[in-house]
């Protein structure tokens, strides 16, 4: 009993030994980091593409940069090494599935939030003012303030008659009743003769 208790009063005394050689600083920038991909991903990234299917590999791969870059930044490191580090990661994909540009955008970006937290030289405030920088020019960009953002869906078309060039106003305006969508423009992929049908990727501003 004697022994346990020992040995979990040691256990106890390196864990703590072990968060005082980290110090206040690890926790700070780590909490930063934290919470500036948390803003990202969650208010920037999921409102608009409303995919949770990379939530683990953004916070897990920023968590991971931050950890790597924060315990490299303790031995000497050139700016070339540390680019060079950035590289790698910025380059790694799934090869299982196919990611986005968009997916992979983010993903450079919580890379690029955990190298420049753990590494940056300056006080607390200044890295902190890096990833509000980033955050608020991703949101700017995301947003409708400089350029409306256009999306498009596929349709299956089978009124074949009016996919004829001297009837595309007709065949907009049919879409549009059908599909309630202000449509800005049209492109025809594919027709099926034989089975009377059209492929039609309708192009539209987002309103939201």
């Amino acid at each position: 009993m004697v022994l346990l208790q020992t040995i979990d009063t040691d256990t106890a005394g390196q864990a703590f030994s072990l968060f005082e050689k980290l110090g206040p600083k690890f926790f700070i920038r780590l909490g930063i980091d934290i919470l500036s991909v948390f803003i990202l991903i969650r208010f920037i990234y999921y409102p608009i593409y409303k995919n949770r299917e990379f939530f683990f590999t953004f916070f897990i791969f920023n968590l991971i940069i931050f950890l790597i870059s924060f315990i490299l930044n303790k031995v000497e490191m050139s700016m070339g090494a540390a680019f060079g580090l950035f590289a790698v990661f910025s380059m790694l994909r799934y090869r299982t599935e196919g990611i986005s540009m968009k997916d992979m955008t983010y993903l450079f970006l919580v890379i690029a939030m955990g190298l420049l937290t753990a590494v940056s030289k300056g006080s607390w405030d200044e890295f902190l003012l890096l990833n509000l920088i980033i955050i608020g020019f991703t949101y700017i960009l995301e947003s409708n303030i400089f350029i409306k953002k256009e999306s498009s869906k596929t349709i299956q078309y089978e009124n074949i008659e009016l996919i004829r060039p001297e009837n595309k106003a007709e065949l907009i305006n049919d879409l549009e009743s059908r599909t309630g969508i202000k449509i800005n423009r049209i492109a025809i992929t594919k027709v099926d003769f034989l089975k009377d049908t059209a492929l039609i990727k309708i192009y539209y501003y987002e309103t939201t």
